[in-house]
């Protein structure tokens, strides 16, 4: 009986999806814990929270403004080619945090070098990658497997960070964090390869006038605004839970148990989000997260703060947490196809990270001067159900770009 041949549209898709989870893991492990590093910094170093908000804050807005350059990068020139070079920015930031003796210094390093490198080895980056390797059948699924290595990430890392920090101090710690960082570009193999060999016979188009070209479309606008909110979210929680729990009397290692819950729930709301996304309107799966979310942040809020109720709520915010992205990016490529997907979901991820910046220097700002972080919950409620309605009037049909309509693969 002759030997039957492997299925070759099934091999690539399984491995461009495991590279991608597997540099999703590494990129938003590090990161995710930066939060359980604010005491221990701050009583090192005597700077107060705020500083170190700050250079979050600004990480959040160097990544976003620069992403969409990042994403252009990759789609002309590689995958490979974007993450090596945001590897290398990413672990020398993480290096320097350790040494720096200034705010300025920690601005820098944690700030500028860090947002930087996310920029070229990032979520959009692998995600833009993957959906260009896969077909438009399978392309939600894969995005949200991907994204779910994002949350493998955290989930992994937390614990592990918070254990350094206990076993070896947060110099060495950040310094340990920083080598699987390193090995981003051997693991990242798979996904080589410049947007221009995906199956689409699009012809390239200058960034000014793609730009121009994406922002004249309203479902495209609204989706950016929606994305704003996202942002505001993740990385107010992700930076300033531990604190808040901290102050409501609650143990640090508890507080690293939340983010590392938050991190597993997201495996299962990923890919869940994926889905649903290949059966069901993207734009209403998008509206019922953001209702959802308001409902638990306010629950949240108004409960006694425990083990149960910060579990639970690290829980259903890790259902709700990075799946998102799947249904963001798949209507992006919806629209216009994945040949510039880096570029043009790098310019959604920018209002992502405007919102990140927002959220953390908010959160920081409220605390500072008024030694609570209440308003700002009570802000992310409210932006939960803005985001709800915002996304109910896009159109999810491919779009009218650069004078042509956009063949969707």
């Amino acid at each position: 009986m002759p030997a039957i041949a492997p299925n070759k549209s099934t091999s690539p898709f399984w491995l461009s999806v495991v590279a991608g989870m597997a540099v999703a893991v590494i990129v938003f492990g590090p990161r995710s814990t930066f939060g359980l590093f604010v005491e221990p910094i701050d009583a090192a170093r005597g700077w107060g929270r705020e500083v170190f908000a700050l250079a979050m804050a600004l990480q959040q807005l160097v990544w976003g403004a620069l992403q969409p350059i990042g994403g252009f990068f990759a789609d002309r020139f590689g995958a490979i080619r974007a993450i090596t070079v945001g590897a290398l920015l990413y672990s020398v930031g993480m290096i320097l945090m350790t040494m720096v003796q200034s705010p300025l210094g920690l601005h820098l390093s944690a700030g500028v070098l860090i947002g930087a490198g996310l920029a070229g080895a990032g979520l959009p980056i692998v995600v833009a990658a993957v959906a260009q390797k896969v077909s438009a059948e399978r392309r939600s699924l894969a995005l949200g497997l991907v994204t779910a290595g994002s949350s493998l990430g955290q989930f992994a890392f937390a614990p592990l960070s918070q254990w350094y920090i206990g076993q070896f101090g947060w110099v060495l710690a950040l310094a340990l964090m920083a080598i699987p960082v390193l090995c981003l570009p051997l693991i990242a193999l798979p996904l080589r390869g410049a947007a221009s060999s995906s199956t689409e016979d699009v012809a390239p188009i200058p960034i000014g006038k793609l730009l121009r070209g994406a922002l004249s479309v309203r479902s495209y606008q609204l989706l950016i605004a929606g994305f704003f909110v996202c942002g505001f979210h993740v990385s107010f929680i992700t930076l300033h839970l531990p604190p808040y729990l901290h102050d409501m009397g609650v143990a640090a290692s508890l507080a690293a148990i939340a983010l590392s819950v938050i991190g597993l729930f997201n495996v299962i709301g990923a890919v869940v989000a994926g889905v649903l996304g290949q059966r069901f309107s993207k734009r209403y799966v998008l509206s019922c997260l953001y209702i959802a979310r308001a409902i638990i942040i306010t629950i949240f809020l108004i409960a006694e703060k425990n083990t149960s109720s910060v579990i639970l709520f690290a829980a259903g915010m890790g259902l709700l947490w990075l799946s998102t992205v799947p249904l963001t990016s798949g209507l992006v490529a919806v629209m216009f196809g994945t040949r510039n997907l880096g570029t043009l979901f790098g310019l959604v991820f920018f209002s992502h990270q405007v919102g990140a910046f927002i959220g953390i220097w908010l959160g920081g700002y409220l605390y500072a001067s008024q030694g609570s972080y209440f308003w700002t919950w009570v802000i992310a409620i409210i932006l939960s159900l803005t985001a709800a309605v915002i996304h109910l009037p896009i159109e999810e049909k491919p779009a009218t770009l650069a004078g042509s309509p956009v063949p969707v693969n």
